[in-house]
């Protein structure tokens, strides 16, 4: 289990907690449970160590102010939209009894033992994260979800689904789906006009154009020939 070292900050104005944050020190909060709020700072170094961590958010942890450890659940953190540098945290208390609702990631396993990812099927994922209600002291880290034996056209259920003791989807009254085995989606190309096709296309434009540079030389003859047959009658004199 991971383990934050933080201390108890006493900042009263936003200069106080801006001078914290140029000394690369988060400002925080710590809620929860029957004990007063807790104003923390954590460093920087410690946050960034913590984001690291696969699936941070569902990951119970253990703070440690002045030698006092106590559980908590990371439940936001705030980023300058600048510098994308954490800048606050806030961390709720794990209170034995209680309940908490979360989000809780799936993972799929085993996709090559797969028949139907493997004969080119697609793994459509319909939640990546499901909301739970659990109990605060068996909180999941993560959903997994065996794919090992599932041909096309399965769809996985929260049914089927492994979940710990007094742990239930929020979702209640129905059945819903987690993720299916798709047929693979083939697009089909237009098809291309075939070379035969195209030569017989050019020749008859060719041919076309040819006949219609013979007809246009053959009207030309012709009414030249007229023309010359008015200049050679001869004209009347009148007396």
């Amino acid at each position: 289990m991971s383990i934050l070292q933080a201390t108890i900050r006493d900042t009263k104005t936003k200069g106080q907690v801006n001078d914290l944050r140029n000394k690369g020190i988060v400002p925080g909060i710590i809620y929860g449970g029957e004990e007063p709020n807790e104003k923390i700072s954590i460093t920087v170094k410690e946050i960034k160590s913590l984001i690291n961590k696969e699936n941070y958010l569902s990951n119970v942890i253990s703070i440690n102010i002045g030698g006092k450890e106590q559980k908590v659940l990371t439940r936001t953190i705030s980023f300058d939209t600048v510098t994308d540098e954490p800048i606050h945290i806030d961390l709720m208390r794990i209170v034995k009894g209680g309940k908490i609702i979360i989000e809780i990631p799936v993972k799929f396993i085993n996709t090559e033992l797969s028949p139907g990812l493997k004969r080119g099927g697609v793994l459509n994922i319909v939640r990546r994260k499901v909301e739970l209600k659990c109990p605060a002291e068996n909180i999941p880290t993560e959903l997994v979800v065996d794919l090992e034996g599932l041909d096309i056209g399965t769809s996985i259920k929260i049914s089927s689904i492994n979940l710990p003791e007094n742990v239930k989807p929020t979702i209640q009254g129905r059945d819903f789906v987690i993720a299916t085995v798709a047929a693979p989606t083939v697009v089909k190309e237009p098809e291309k006009p075939t070379e035969a096709t195209e030569g017989e296309a050019t020749e008859g434009a060719e041919a076309s154009a040819a006949e219609g540079t013979e007809k246009t030389s053959t009207d030309d003859n012709k009414a030249e020939g007229e023309k010359s047959k008015g200049e050679d009658k001869p004209s009347s004199d009148k007396k």
